[in-house]
């Protein structure tokens, strides 16, 4: 693949609209669609980077192209957005320059997309470490938690933002990420209640349904079928290549990398199955005897699982939907609510919930990837905000949403030209005023404190009376007739004194990108944004640990009769923040156009994307830049570009760059007021200019390319030739080394045969000679060898003889030997059979005498030696058989071999218990020492409780964990588990029961073997905490609660407050842990466990009797607790079944 090496190599159209020559809308239009047509979706304006949605995946956002564009100049390579991350980031590590990265454009224009990629271009490119790594995947997985609770499927965009996001990376001194910071504008959380036709409320209702297990929709009470919720659109339900199931996978993956804690997510999602519920819930009318109308609820069922979800009395909601309270000074005011008025209360409450929770989501991630280190960091901006819009129907939303527009739009000419004075003060060039529209005037007239737009809102909003949008809209009539940017249909800026193209109930502002026609329907409505004080505080009674922080205003302690502040003056301070943090950064711009409606590839709607470039005002950009000096480039890389143009700079000039420039240019003969030299660059102030060099440029590269070509061929065909002469002078050197070569072989060869011939008649004369005298030699040994074969056959017939002689002898004397031995052999054997009868008549007498004896002695003892075999056989059968028939080798197997004879009962119990012994003692020795230690502990619990609490057996099954909350790990408890001295045995939530009304308060408790601490589960803050000799006894019920007593020792400090009445569902536990280190401690004595239905307590001064008695659960509700009258507090106990 070729690597281009400038903006203007190999160029589509015009890489940088600067330079576009001639200038217009239409020229301008035709550019941006040749270059999307072959797929370059980047143009520049300036340091402006414009950004087409190509509605489809392309190869240039892979590994390779980051590495390619990583530490390049910005216009070194081809349009692409991370040409300008890289220049933003370079900048900020190199130079210690504040950078912030500006992305606008309409909703589907690609702008979540182009953050993302910004992102993740800076994270690829710097540092790394397993710090580093940690920071940077937390700072990119905020993304997918973000999109999933505020974004939706629209009809221009199956992944829309609906809201405006700005997130400050923060980096160190060597550019590596630390955290960042994430701020949230204007969700729309009207959504939540309503969509438009076609489109979808926000992903994550769709992907918990679609991807949640089934245990816990059922935890939540839902069901995955979408028709069954009010607030999902069912039109759109399933978008095209959307899968909410791996989604919300991701999302959940994604939550758990950024730190959120199980419990967290759990709350969450919580919250969303409520929105849900919420929406569910109907109203029918009602009329009461004094003629008023109110509202009740038609079924009760989705609010009670709502209740049950957010832990809220199900009364306390509901009369909060039927009912609303006016506080003015020191009177308070009850008014029924009639259907309309409670639905309207109803999807309030549904829209709070939902947005508070989302800035809580917003909140928290921050916390998670906020920049641990104090020091001063570099800052890296990125604003994704909504772009201008212009709708059929225009409402509140898209006038705050055009009015921050209209802010960036003021901030961004401001800015650039800023930027384009001080580059050219710093390079030493005369600067020009440039006109320009300045949009001030038309953000006068929206956030003016006197006579704004938002301020006449809000002061309308805020006036006693009755108070509708047409109030509110004759004001403005009244006020801004003589706006020129202003319009209605009783204006003085109007075609005529009565406009009848305007509507009764609208106006129309001259926005800087067109005019804008605004229904005021629902203007005071929105912008009030009310929320009943009954719903606050009834949804501040909640349980749920995340609904009281959402909720704070409802404490009733802290009830504050001032009017919160409206949605457009928050919506007001938030932009002017944002435009205060702006200014103090670097600003580089990504403007993203989408190119159709259809969210389809190569498809350009011409008239589409110029209404974009209108309202985004890409023409005026162009133009500020063009007001002085159209192209700037450094005087290295111009030189190095453009030195074939001269022959004095060509191939290498050897002075300084500038000079050689100035070479260059007078020998060009290029009219002098068309450029001037800067301190490091030239700047070129028309664009024809430029494209003159480039065609010469182009037309001397032409030259050159023939002229290397020529001398190319020339070496070429001279190297050939060389290569064919070398190739000669081989061959016939190597043709005479053979020819030679044959020549010697022949000689050889005929030299070879005449030195054979030779030989051989020298050979055979010596052959005549050598068998001549063999002949001989055989002749005188043939005749030798006759004569000793005479003399030998001669001795051999004398020794035949003498060896006849001698055998004649020895046989005779053989013969006799033989006889004698014969006749002693007969002897011998005479005498044997002797001997042999003796012994046998000998054993006969023998045998006889012991029979006789024998039988003597076998009439007296045959019984007892036949019984004593008996027994013997057959306890030698039982143990066989007990051995083929072993029990396993578990403690709790009660088989055993059943017993074969009665008389072996004893035998067999004592075989039995020695066997589990043996048994047990084998199990024994394989335990750890944390394994024996929790059987200790469930061996002292089963002491304690066995037959004695009706909780016990539940609790048999579960181990002992001790820490519940993972005290050590969790970063919300980093600063008490710092100030704990001592090692935590337990830390759990148990309620701390209020003996003035029988509720219960969460409070952590944490057991350490000298003390027991309660601590605020909020905030860490130590509570109470009682050393361990101060506590003489806990007492319990019989029953299957989780109430206990901590009775404390009179006179001690611990005891000035009284006793501790407390509930938790690991009781069993904690008590088995009391008990233990009472009994493990020889300074203390042993802790006294009291277990009865009916015990008392010390509260300061008084005595009070806690009763347990039994009852039916009610409300689906637990154990409950009542105060009965000042001594009695009543403990209601549901039934077991």
């Amino acid at each position: 693949m070729e690597v281009k090496t400038s903006l203007l190599d190999n160029m589509i159209g015009v890489g940088d609209m600067v330079l576009l020559e001639p200038l217009s809308e239409d020229s301008f239009l035709e550019n941006l669609k040749k270059r999307f047509d072959h797929n370059e979706i980047y143009t520049y304006i300036g340091s402006v980077v414009i950004s087409m949605n190509p509605y489809r995946s392309l190869p240039i956002f892979t590994p390779e192209k980051v590495e390619e564009y990583r530490n390049r100049n910005f216009y070194e390579l081809s349009p692409h957005i991370y040409a300008l991350a890289d220049e933003a980031y370079r900048s900020l590590r190199d130079q210690d320059k504040d950078q912030c990265i500006l992305i606008t454009g309409e909703s589907g224009a690609g702008k979540t997309e182009a953050s993302k990629l910004v992102m993740s271009y800076v994270a690829a490119v710097c540092g790394k470490g397993q710090e580093v790594n940690k920071v940077k995947e937390q700072l990119l997985q905020s993304n997918p938690v973000l999109e999933a609770f505020g974004n939706a499927k629209t009809v221009r965009n199956d992944n829309s933002s609906r809201f405006g996001k700005y997130m400050d990376i923060e980096f160190d001194f060597k550019g590596d990420p630390l955290g960042g910071v994430i701020s949230n504008y204007l969700l729309e959380k009207s959504r939540v209640v309503k969509q438009p036709r076609g489109e979808r409320n926000f992903h994550v209702f769709y992907q918990l349904l679609s991807g949640a297990s089934d245990d816990t929709l059922k935890k939540l009470k839902l069901h995955r079928d979408f028709s069954k919720y009010n607030y999902l659109s069912l039109d759109s339900a399933i978008v095209n290549g959307l899968d909410d199931a791996a989604n919300f996978r991701t999302v959940r993956n994604a939550m758990q990398i950024v730190g959120f804690m199980e419990d967290e997510v759990q709350s969450v999602l919580e919250l969303v199955a409520a929105v849900l519920k919420l929406g569910n819930i109907e109203f029918k009318p009602e009329s009461r005897c004094n003629g008023t109308d109110e509202s009740r609820i038609k079924d009760k069922n989705d609010l009670k699982e709502m209740c049950e979800l957010l832990g809220i009395e199900q009364s306390v909601l509901e009369r909060a939907f039927s009912y609303r309270t006016v506080e003015a000074k020191m009177e308070k005011v009850s008014t029924t609510l009639n259907v309309a008025q409670a639905y309207y209360a109803r999807d309030a409450l549904a829209k709070n919930l939902y947005s508070r929770l989302f800035s809580w989501l917003v909140t928290r991630i921050n916390e998670s990837i906020k920049a641990q280190a104090k020091t001063r960091h570099k800052v890296m901006g990125v604003l994704d905000i909504y772009g201008f819009e212009i709708f059929e129907d225009n409402s509140f939303e898209q006038f705050i949403i055009n009015y921050c527009n209209e802010k960036l739009q003021q901030i961004f000419i401001e800015l650039t030209l800023h930027e384009e004075q001080e580059e050219y003060i710093r390079e030493g060039i005369e600067w020009t005023n440039i006109e320009y529209f300045n949009n001030a005037i038309i953000c006068d007239l929206i956030e003016n404190n006197q006579n704004g737009i938002l301020a006449m809102l809000d002061e309308e909003c805020l006036r006693p009376g009755t108070v509708t949008d047409e109030t509110f809209l004759d004001k403005l009539n009244t006020i801004c007739a003589e706006h020129q940017h202003f319009e209605s249909r009783l204006s003085k800026n109007s075609k005529f004194l009565n406009d009848h193209s305007l509507p009764h109930n609208c106006f129309r502002i001259q926005h800087y990108a067109g005019k804008v026609l605004y229904r005021v329907e629902g203007f005071v409505d929105k912008n009030n944004d009310l929320l009943y004080r009954d719903l606050s505080q009834a949804m501040y009674k909640a349980n749920h640990s995340l609904i009281k922080q959402l909720f704070p205003e409802g404490n009733p302690s802290k009830v504050n009769l001032k009017r919160p502040p409206t949605a457009g003056f928050q919506f007001k301070a938030s932009v002017g923040t944002l435009m205060k943090n702006l200014q103090t950064k670097n600003p580089n711009y990504i403007r993203c156009i989408k190119p159709n409606d259809k969210k389809a590839s190569h498809i350009f709607t011409e008239s589409l994307v110029r209404h974009q470039v209108r309202y985004l005002g890409l023409m005026e950009n162009v133009r500020v830049r063009r007001a002085g000096y159209a192209f700037r480039q450094a005087y290295e890389p111009c030189l190095e570009r453009y030195k074939m143009l001269c022959k004095r700079t060509w191939p290498h000039w050897r002075g300084p760059e500038r000079e050689g420039v100035e070479v260059l240019m007078t020998d060009l003969q290029v009219p002098a007021d068309e450029f001037s030299y800067g301190r490091s660059k030239i700047f070129i102030r028309n664009p024809r200019t430029l494209f003159f060099l480039e065609e010469r440029r182009r037309q001397c590269l032409h030259d050159l390319a023939s002229l290397i070509q020529k001398i190319y061929r020339g070496w070429k065909c001279r190297s050939h030739f060389l290569l064919l002469k070398k190739s000669q002078i081989v061959v016939a050197a190597w043709y005479r080394r053979y020819a030679q070569q044959k020549k010697y072989q022949r000689i050889k060869s005929a030299t070879t045969v005449v030195q054979s011939y030779t030989r051989g008649w020298q050979a055979r004369k010596l052959l005549r000679e050598l068998k001549y005298q063999k002949r001989c030699e055989e002749a005188v040994t043939t005749i030798a060898a006759y004569w000793h074969g005479t003399q030998a056959r001669m001795e051999l017939r004398r020794l035949k003889q003498e060896a006849r002689n001698k055998h004649a002898v020895t046989v005779i004397w053989a013969y006799w030997q033989g006889t004698k031995a014969r006749r002693e052999l007969r002897r011998l054997k005479e005498e044997a059979r002797r001997k042999h009868a003796v012994a046998v008549i000998w054993a006969y007498w023998q045998g006889l005498k012991v029979r006789r004896e024998y039988r003597k002695f076998f009439r007296a003892n045959a019984g007892k030696k036949i019984y004593d075999f008996t027994i013997q056989r057959i306890m030698q059968k039982y143990f066989l058989g007990l051995k083929s028939n072993m029990p396993s080798m578990s403690p709790i197997d009660k088989n055993w071999p059943a017993r074969p004879y009665l008389f072996l009962e004893g035998v067999h119990t004592e075989l039995r218990r020695i066997f589990h012994l043996w048994r047990c003692k084998k199990y024994r020795s394989r335990f750890t020492e944390e394994r024996k230690a929790v059987y200790e502990e469930k061996l002292e619990a089963s002491e304690i409780f066995k037959d004695k609490k009706a909780l016990y057996p539940s609790s048999v099954s579960q181990p002992f964990k001790g820490d519940y909350l993972e005290i050590s790990k969790n970063p919300k408890y980093q600063k008490l588990s710092s100030a704990m001295d001592e090692k935590v045995l337990l830390a759990d939530v148990v309620n701390k029961i209020n003996r003035a009304n029988g509720k219960g308060t969460a409070r952590l408790f944490l057991l350490t073997k000298k003390s027991v601490v309660l601590a605020d589960q909020k905030t860490g803050q130590v509570k109470a905490s009682v050393p361990l000799p101060d506590l003489t006894s806990v007492s319990v019920s019989t029953q299957s609660d989780g109430f206990f007593a901590l009775k404390l020792k009179e006179g001690s400090a611990s005891a000035i407050k009284g006793d501790f009445l407390l509930s938790s569902e690991h009781l069993i536990e904690i008590i088995t842990k009391l008990y233990r280190i009472g009994a493990t401690s020889a300074d203390r004595e042993q802790l006294s466990i009291d277990i009865s239905d009916e015990f008392l307590v010390q509260f300061k001064q008084d005595k009070v009797c806690v009763k347990f008695i039994q009852g039916s659960p009610k409300n689906g509700n637990g154990v409950s607790c009542k105060r009965k009258n000042n001594r009695l507090l009543e403990v209601s106990v549901p039934t077991m079944a």
